[in-house]
């Protein structure tokens, strides 16, 4: 059977397209040759497991090493060591069982589990007082630990890691691996705090390293594996067009994959590949709503990430700290990055999902009169539907505000799910909204027509002048002369006439249509 594009679960190399993990992370191989002990995170489905699985057959294939892998998601809600410590040596000995790398029957029966202070650092060292070669133990899931257990687990090891120096044997290098930076950990070490707050008292960590998503070199050399097993080319502007909706996530970048070639091609391997299948298949994840896309949708109605996430798409100032835990918590889900100087969406497909999520209940539930009325021979009457929405904002825009959890971005929210329930089916939306730009970017694109509108938030006189500079230089961008330019007004007093108004605006050769709302 042909190699397929996996999106369940860790890759096999002989079943599925990888990277290998020495390409993906090429600094352990330094830090295992100098005996070190480091922590690897990244976000939610980003290959971690897939890194760590090929990371222990290599080091068993090389020959100088055993690797071991070992997962303590079993383990997630004991916070208890005298439980969890116990569990965690038990987890170990059904790792060393299932890779054959000793008795792991003999090995049980020297543990104390009474001695849970204790009882890993035993085990571990029994265990390599019995190879003939140094132990790389990788913890995957390690941030499913919590409280005592951590705690207790954690100092075991910097114990048994100290101890080397006197010649006790003990595992040359172990790698903490899970979403969070060990920093991020949940245990109260001390009672004001809820993390870690730094690698204490794990404080041996050589270095704490990040997964990074795919570059568009490496999807290509991903994709060039199906090509080589079938003959099926991913030409350069597919390759790109993958590249641009997922930004290199690996879950996506499969998942794209599948979608267009087990799905939309069915297998047929003749068949030519385009990037306007890639756009398809991005369209068909976003309403199929997969188990991993579910999970980060399911992520957004926590408070400390609406804390971070609504000031991202209305582009205002965060209510937190960017240097705090929720921020971080937010990145390490894969929901926002950074990497651009600037706080935005992960990637086009996640911003989708967080807009399209957050105001499905609207789509579904808007009168069924506003189907496609202002669409004709393939254009849109953009000004007739803005008035439509007006009239409809009028109604019921206080109403709706109140329905949301994400009030401040309620209005994008609701003239967004007025926009999609439109155009659905003859049109899409591109957005671009990011923390500190103040407003929200919208191009609605029907074939060659574009129809550029800003969002913006009223609460001093200057949100329009500035709406109309931005506005113009977006409308530059996007190689047209009409655009519109809606305000909330959210200042408070003010009626619905003094809300509700249109005025057109001619400037430097563009037509701006400011819409009160």
């Amino acid at each position: 059977m042909n190699r397929f594009f996996n999106t369940t679960g860790p890759c096999v190399p002989q079943r599925h397209y990888l990277l290998p993990a020495v390409e993906r992370l090429r600094e352990i191989v330094g830090l295992i040759a100098r005996e070190q002990y480091f922590v690897i995170h990244a976000a939610r489905q980003s290959g971690k497991t897939t890194l760590l699985l090929d990371l222990a057959r290599s080091l068993g294939d090389g020959g100088g090493h055993y690797g071991l892998y070992c997962s303590l998601e079993g383990l997630q809600g004991i916070p208890d060591p005298q439980l969890g410590v116990p569990a965690i040596a038990n987890s170990v000995l059904d790792a060393v069982s299932t890779h054959n790398l000793c008795d792991a029957t003999e090995l049980k029966a020297l543990l104390d589990y009474n001695d849970f202070t204790n009882v890993v650092k035993i085990l571990l060292r029994n265990i390599c007082v019995r190879l003939d070669k140094p132990l790389v133990l990788l913890f995957d899931e390690a941030d499913c630990l919590t409280e005592g257990t951590l705690i207790t687990f954690l100092r075991q090891l910097r114990d048994g890691f100290v101890n080397r120096a006197t010649g006790v044997p003990f595992p040359s290098s172990i790698a903490l691996v899970g979403m969070r930076n060990i920093r991020d950990y949940k245990a109260k070490v001390r009672p004001e705090g809820t993390t870690l707050g730094s690698a204490s008292p794990f404080n041996i960590v050589a270095k704490a390293l990040t997964l990074e998503n795919f570059s568009e070199v490496e999807i290509a050399t991903l994709y060039g594996q199906h090509t080589a097993d079938t003959g099926q080319v991913f030409p350069p502007e597919a390759v790109a067009r993958a590249f641009y909706w997922s930004q290199g996530q690996p879950w996506l970048v499969n998942a794209l994959a599948h979608e267009v070639v087990d799905e939309m091609l069915a297998m047929d391997y003749s068949q030519v590949i385009t990037a306007a299948y890639f756009d398809e298949a991005a369209e068909r994840i976003i309403l199929r709503r997969d188990t991993h896309i579910d999970s980060l949708i399911e992520r957004l109605r926590e408070e400390r990430v609406r804390k971070v996430v609504e000031p991202v798409i209305t582009g205002g100032v965060a209510e937190v700290d960017l240097m705090s835990d929720d921020v971080r918590y937010a990145v390490d889900l894969g929901l926002i990055r950074n990497d651009r100087k600037v706080w935005e969406a992960a990637n086009p497909i996640y911003r989708e999902v967080i807009v399209r999520s957050l105001n499905f209940t609207s789509q579904e539930t808007l009168p069924r009169s506003l189907a496609n009325r202002w669409i004709s021979d393939g254009k849109i009457d953009m000004s007739g539907l803005l008035k439509g929405f007006q009239q409809f904002w009028r109604e019921n825009g206080d109403i709706w505000v109140d329905k949301y959890d994400y009030k401040e971005a309620a209005p994008h929210l609701i003239l967004q799910a007025f926009l999609q329930r439109v155009v659905n089916g003859g049109a899409h939306i591109d957005r671009e909204f990011a923390l500190g730009r103040q407003r929200l970017d919208l191009c609605v694109i029907m074939g060659d027509n574009r129809y550029p509108i800003e969002l913006k938030l009223r609460y001093s006189d200057k949100a329009e002048a500035n709406g109309l500079e931005q506005l113009g230089e977006y409308m530059e961008i996007c190689g047209v002369a009409e655009g519109w330019l809606v305000i909330f007004d959210r200042r408070p007093g003010q009626s619905w006439d003094e809300r509700i108004f249109w005025r057109t605006v001619e400037s430097g050769g563009r037509t701006i249509h400011v819409v009160g709302a």
